[in-house]
């Protein structure tokens, strides 16, 4: 590591002692002989194009100081290029980082990178329809999520974890799960071991590309893994709510046991759609997120990018 940018939303949940902590990390860096500067971001769009500036300046690592929804803005940049990603957990979950063993501690996470090996990944890529009905694709690093969880973070405001803190949203997230339609939707897939295409139709899909969520879920889906070069799909085909709990439980306790209508397969493509309606009908939109933030609706084609972005991971 010779030059880096550290890309920081004081908008988004930052505060006055987060941002010193930061000064701390660039007197780390610069004491290792690392040219390094703070940039402040204030919009997804914004924390993009200061990537961009960063790449054409000539970093070789850009710090995503902040959770999953950071991280995610920044590798829309980063991604197929050799410029590394580093991550320091400043977000509510940091799924990512839990997954890559790295302190929550950003001093000791800054750290931790220094030593760092850089680890070439498969990134997911996910095309859908955003809210106003255009084409879009984005990749993403944690997961994909189609159905209940999406629906989600389309009822709560992108402010109520910072707002709230993690108990209050959890509270309010499982108020709103409870009312949720369980509406269905279909999809094909080809799992990675066979060349025959499945179909089911689902009240949730999750494409999971990590495999420790940290915090009360850790191993959502267990056989997911950065190293790997397809996606965990989790197939809800039940809208049993207390299958749901069911598999949340299992989780919760770090337990493997089967629950009924609900499947976990390794593939690296996935296609979803509305089902065909009545006529006359209009469909019931079905919410589509990636690494925690809401993109858009259906129709959806998950695959994954092999080789695609070279991140910074402590060794385990």
């Amino acid at each position: 590591m010779r030059k880096a940018a550290l890309l920081f939303n004081p908008d988004s949940g930052g505060s006055r002692k987060r941002q010193s902590a930061l000064e701390s990390v660039l007197a780390l860096l610069h004491g290792a002989g690392v040219e390094a500067n703070l940039i402040l971001t204030h919009s997804p769009a914004h924390a993009e194009e200061q990537t961009r500036q960063a790449v054409l300046a000539g970093c070789d690592t850009v710090f995503a100081c902040g959770g999953d929804g950071t991280v995610n803005n920044i590798i829309q940049v980063l991604a197929n290029t050799q410029v590394a990603l580093a991550v320091l957990p400043m977000g509510t979950a940091n799924a990512l980082a839990h997954d890559l063993g790295l302190p929550m501690n950003i001093v000791g996470a800054a750290k931790s990178v220094l030593k760092a090996t850089p680890r070439r990944v498969t990134l997911g890529h996910i095309k859908y329809q955003d809210l106003e009905g255009n084409s879009g694709v984005r990749y993403f690093i944690v997961a994909a999520g189609i159905g209940v969880d999406a629906h989600l973070f389309y009822k709560l405001h992108s402010g109520t974890k910072h707002r709230l803190g993690m108990a209050a949203y959890y509270a309010k997230a499982w108020h709103l799960w409870f009312t949720y339609a369980m509406t269905r939707f279909q999809v094909e897939y080809t799992e990675s071991d066979s060349n025959q295409p499945q179909r089911a139709n689902l009240t949730e899909l999750l494409g999971v590309r990590i495999r420790n969520f940290g915090g009360v879920l850790r191993e959502l889906a267990p056989g997911a893994s950065l190293d790997r070069n397809d996606l965990r799909l989790i197939l809800c085909r039940t809208a049993s709510r207390a299958a749901y709990l069911s598999y949340v439980t299992r989780s919760l306790l770090g337990l493997h046991w089967r629950v009924p209508g609900i499947d976990l397969v390794h593939a690296s493509r996935a296609v979803c759609e509305y089902l065909p309606a009545a006529k006359d009908a209009q469909p019931t939109n079905i919410y589509v997120e990636a690494d925690g933030e809401l993109i858009g609706t259906l129709p959806v084609e998950i695959t994954v990018t092999s080789n695609a972005l070279t991140i910074l991971s402590p060794r385990q």
